[in-house]
Protein backbone atom coordinates (compact mmCIF):
# COMPACT_ATOMS: atom_id res chain seq x y z
CA UNK A 1 0.00 0.00 0.00
CA UNK A 2 1.60 3.22 -0.93
CA UNK A 3 1.34 6.52 1.41
CA UNK A 4 -1.11 8.15 -0.48
CA UNK A 5 -3.36 5.37 -0.44
CA UNK A 6 -2.86 5.20 2.93
CA UNK A 7 -3.54 8.77 3.86
CA UNK A 8 -6.61 8.70 1.48
CA UNK A 9 -7.81 5.32 3.51
CA UNK A 10 -7.65 7.53 6.51
CA UNK A 11 -11.08 9.38 7.35
CA UNK A 12 -10.96 13.21 7.28
CA UNK A 13 -10.95 14.89 10.64
CA UNK A 14 -12.16 18.31 11.10
CA UNK A 15 -13.26 20.63 13.70
CA UNK A 16 -15.45 19.13 16.00
CA UNK A 17 -19.02 20.58 15.33
CA UNK A 18 -20.13 23.26 18.56
CA UNK A 19 -23.30 22.31 20.12
CA UNK A 20 -25.59 24.75 19.21
CA UNK A 21 -27.08 27.23 21.21
CA UNK A 22 -29.80 26.28 23.71
CA UNK A 23 -32.86 27.79 22.08
CA UNK A 24 -34.38 31.22 23.18
CA UNK A 25 -37.52 29.68 25.50
CA UNK A 26 -35.06 26.67 26.47
CA UNK A 27 -32.60 29.60 27.68
CA UNK A 28 -35.76 31.71 29.20
CA UNK A 29 -36.64 28.74 31.13
CA UNK A 30 -33.48 27.79 32.96
CA UNK A 31 -32.79 31.01 33.96
CA UNK A 32 -36.88 31.60 35.33
CA UNK A 33 -37.22 27.95 36.69
CA UNK A 34 -39.96 27.88 34.34
CA UNK A 35 -43.46 28.24 35.27
CA UNK A 36 -42.72 26.03 38.54
CA UNK A 37 -40.18 28.36 39.59
CA UNK A 38 -41.84 31.51 38.93
CA UNK A 39 -45.35 30.55 41.00
CA UNK A 40 -42.86 28.53 43.73
CA UNK A 41 -40.63 32.00 44.09
CA UNK A 42 -43.68 33.97 44.55
CA UNK A 43 -46.14 32.49 46.25
CA UNK A 44 -43.92 33.53 49.73
CA UNK A 45 -44.19 36.83 48.86
CA UNK A 46 -47.77 36.33 47.78
CA UNK A 47 -48.26 34.77 51.46
CA UNK A 48 -46.36 37.67 53.34
CA UNK A 49 -48.63 40.72 51.56
CA UNK A 50 -52.09 38.39 52.05
CA UNK A 51 -51.33 37.74 55.82
CA UNK A 52 -49.85 40.88 56.66
CA UNK A 53 -53.55 42.60 55.10
CA UNK A 54 -55.78 40.19 57.27
CA UNK A 55 -53.64 39.85 60.31
CA UNK A 56 -50.46 41.34 61.57
CA UNK A 57 -46.99 41.14 60.87
CA UNK A 58 -45.02 38.27 62.89
CA UNK A 59 -47.91 35.70 61.13
CA UNK A 60 -47.39 36.87 57.69
CA UNK A 61 -43.66 36.86 58.66
CA UNK A 62 -44.00 33.20 60.00
CA UNK A 63 -45.89 31.88 57.05
CA UNK A 64 -43.87 33.17 54.41
CA UNK A 65 -40.97 31.64 55.67
CA UNK A 66 -43.10 28.23 56.53
CA UNK A 67 -44.09 28.19 53.02
CA UNK A 68 -40.75 29.05 51.05
CA UNK A 69 -39.24 26.07 53.51
CA UNK A 70 -41.57 23.86 52.58
CA UNK A 71 -41.47 24.65 48.45
CA UNK A 72 -37.38 24.01 49.24
CA UNK A 73 -38.30 21.20 51.15
CA UNK A 74 -40.62 19.08 48.54
CA UNK A 75 -38.02 20.18 45.61
CA UNK A 76 -35.37 18.27 47.38
CA UNK A 77 -37.43 15.40 48.06
CA UNK A 78 -38.69 14.98 44.63
CA UNK A 79 -34.85 15.37 43.42
CA UNK A 80 -35.58 18.57 41.70
CA UNK A 81 -33.12 21.59 41.23
CA UNK A 82 -33.40 23.57 44.03
CA UNK A 83 -31.39 26.54 43.16
CA UNK A 84 -34.99 28.65 42.65
CA UNK A 85 -35.99 27.66 46.16
CA UNK A 86 -32.99 28.22 47.75
CA UNK A 87 -32.49 31.80 46.53
CA UNK A 88 -36.29 32.82 47.21
CA UNK A 89 -35.89 31.24 50.61
CA UNK A 90 -32.90 33.48 51.16
CA UNK A 91 -34.41 36.61 50.41
CA UNK A 92 -37.52 36.30 52.54
CA UNK A 93 -35.41 34.95 55.14
CA UNK A 94 -33.14 38.15 55.42
CA UNK A 95 -36.79 40.09 54.68
CA UNK A 96 -38.48 38.52 57.17
CA UNK A 97 -35.69 38.80 60.25
CA UNK A 98 -35.21 42.75 59.66
CA UNK A 99 -39.05 43.08 59.80
CA UNK A 100 -39.70 40.55 62.76
CA UNK A 101 -36.46 42.73 64.20
CA UNK A 102 -37.52 45.94 63.86
CA UNK A 103 -41.77 45.67 63.78
CA UNK A 104 -41.97 47.50 61.07
CA UNK A 105 -43.95 45.00 57.32
CA UNK A 106 -42.11 47.41 54.98
CA UNK A 107 -38.49 46.39 56.07
CA UNK A 108 -39.58 43.08 54.86
CA UNK A 109 -39.33 44.31 51.00
CA UNK A 110 -35.62 46.36 51.93
CA UNK A 111 -33.24 43.60 51.02
CA UNK A 112 -34.40 43.42 47.67
CA UNK A 113 -34.37 47.04 47.57
CA UNK A 114 -30.89 47.38 48.76
CA UNK A 115 -29.83 44.65 46.49
CA UNK A 116 -31.53 46.07 42.98
CA UNK A 117 -29.71 49.32 43.51
CA UNK A 118 -26.19 47.39 44.18
CA UNK A 119 -27.04 45.57 41.12
CA UNK A 120 -28.24 48.31 38.91
CA UNK A 121 -25.23 50.68 39.95
CA UNK A 122 -22.81 47.59 39.03
CA UNK A 123 -24.15 47.05 36.09
CA UNK A 124 -24.15 50.63 34.66
CA UNK A 125 -20.17 50.60 36.19
CA UNK A 126 -19.31 47.67 34.58
CA UNK A 127 -20.67 49.11 30.94
CA UNK A 128 -18.46 52.67 32.06
CA UNK A 129 -15.39 50.63 32.41
CA UNK A 130 -16.28 48.69 28.81
CA UNK A 131 -16.44 45.33 31.35
CA UNK A 132 -20.49 44.77 30.46
CA UNK A 133 -21.49 42.00 33.17
CA UNK A 134 -23.87 41.15 30.87
CA UNK A 135 -21.43 40.24 28.64
CA UNK A 136 -19.64 37.96 31.55
CA UNK A 137 -22.92 36.83 32.49
CA UNK A 138 -23.73 35.52 29.04
CA UNK A 139 -20.24 33.58 29.36
CA UNK A 140 -20.99 31.75 32.15
CA UNK A 141 -24.34 30.82 31.41
CA UNK A 142 -25.17 30.44 28.02
CA UNK A 143 -21.64 30.17 26.40
CA UNK A 144 -20.22 27.41 28.55
CA UNK A 145 -17.39 29.62 30.13
CA UNK A 146 -15.90 30.87 26.53
CA UNK A 147 -15.57 34.74 26.33
CA UNK A 148 -14.38 35.00 22.49
CA UNK A 149 -17.12 38.43 22.23
CA UNK A 150 -14.33 40.13 24.09
CA UNK A 151 -12.52 39.48 20.66
CA UNK A 152 -15.64 41.29 18.51
CA UNK A 153 -15.88 44.78 18.96
CA UNK A 154 -19.55 44.94 17.70
CA UNK A 155 -20.36 41.79 20.53
CA UNK A 156 -18.36 44.14 23.19
CA UNK A 157 -20.31 47.10 21.81
CA UNK A 158 -24.19 45.21 21.74
CA UNK A 159 -23.57 43.65 25.30
CA UNK A 160 -22.24 47.25 26.57
CA UNK A 161 -25.78 48.56 25.70
CA UNK A 162 -27.58 46.00 26.75
CA UNK A 163 -26.03 46.53 30.52
CA UNK A 164 -26.83 49.67 30.35
CA UNK A 165 -30.46 48.90 29.50
CA UNK A 166 -30.38 46.06 32.17
CA UNK A 167 -29.14 48.93 34.80
CA UNK A 168 -31.15 51.60 34.09
CA UNK A 169 -34.51 48.93 34.14
CA UNK A 170 -33.21 47.86 37.12
CA UNK A 171 -32.80 51.36 38.88
CA UNK A 172 -35.98 52.60 37.53
CA UNK A 173 -38.32 49.43 39.23
CA UNK A 174 -36.49 49.82 42.48
CA UNK A 175 -36.76 53.52 42.45
CA UNK A 176 -40.72 52.66 42.14
CA UNK A 177 -40.66 50.18 45.24
CA UNK A 178 -38.17 52.71 46.96
CA UNK A 179 -40.78 55.43 47.12
CA UNK A 180 -43.15 53.70 48.39
CA UNK A 181 -40.80 52.38 50.96
CA UNK A 182 -40.15 55.81 51.86
CA UNK A 183 -43.94 56.72 51.80
CA UNK A 184 -44.92 54.00 54.51
CA UNK A 185 -47.05 52.49 51.31
CA UNK A 186 -46.91 49.14 53.04
CA UNK A 187 -49.27 47.31 50.51
CA UNK A 188 -48.46 48.94 47.10
CA UNK A 189 -45.09 48.42 47.87
CA UNK A 190 -46.20 44.32 48.65
CA UNK A 191 -48.20 44.95 45.08
CA UNK A 192 -45.26 46.44 43.65
CA UNK A 193 -42.98 43.66 44.71
CA UNK A 194 -44.39 41.05 42.49
CA UNK A 195 -45.73 43.31 39.61
CA UNK A 196 -42.06 44.75 39.24
CA UNK A 197 -40.22 41.43 39.78
CA UNK A 198 -40.36 38.75 36.92
CA UNK A 199 -42.28 40.78 34.28
CA UNK A 200 -39.43 43.01 33.50
CA UNK A 201 -36.75 40.29 33.70
CA UNK A 202 -38.36 38.17 31.80
CA UNK A 203 -38.86 40.92 28.97
CA UNK A 204 -35.25 41.88 29.48
CA UNK A 205 -33.80 37.88 29.27
CA UNK A 206 -35.88 37.75 25.55
CA UNK A 207 -34.65 41.07 24.38
CA UNK A 208 -30.90 40.07 25.48
CA UNK A 209 -31.08 36.63 23.73
CA UNK A 210 -32.93 37.49 20.91
CA UNK A 211 -30.20 40.77 20.47
CA UNK A 212 -27.28 38.71 20.86
CA UNK A 213 -28.69 35.64 18.91
CA UNK A 214 -29.06 38.29 15.92
CA UNK A 215 -25.51 39.88 16.30
CA UNK A 216 -23.86 36.87 16.34
CA UNK A 217 -25.53 35.58 13.16
CA UNK A 218 -24.29 38.46 11.41
CA UNK A 219 -21.11 38.21 12.63
CA UNK A 220 -20.54 34.66 11.39
CA UNK A 221 -18.93 34.56 7.77
CA UNK A 222 -21.13 33.88 4.55
CA UNK A 223 -20.11 30.81 3.21
CA UNK A 224 -18.74 30.94 -0.62
CA UNK A 225 -20.83 29.33 -3.34
CA UNK A 226 -20.00 25.87 -3.55
CA UNK A 227 -17.71 25.35 -0.78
Amino acid sequence: MTTGQHRAAQPETGPPEEEPLPTIAEQMADQLGGWRGLVESSIPVVVFVVANIIGDLRPAVIASVAIALLIAGLRLAQRRPIRHAVNGLFGVGIGAAIAWRTGDERDFYLPGILYGIGYGIALLISAAIRQPLVGWIWSVLVAKGRSEWRDDPKLVRTFTQLTVLWGVVWLAKVGVQAGLYLAHQDTALGVARLALGYPPYALLLLITVWTVRRVTRESQPTPLPGA
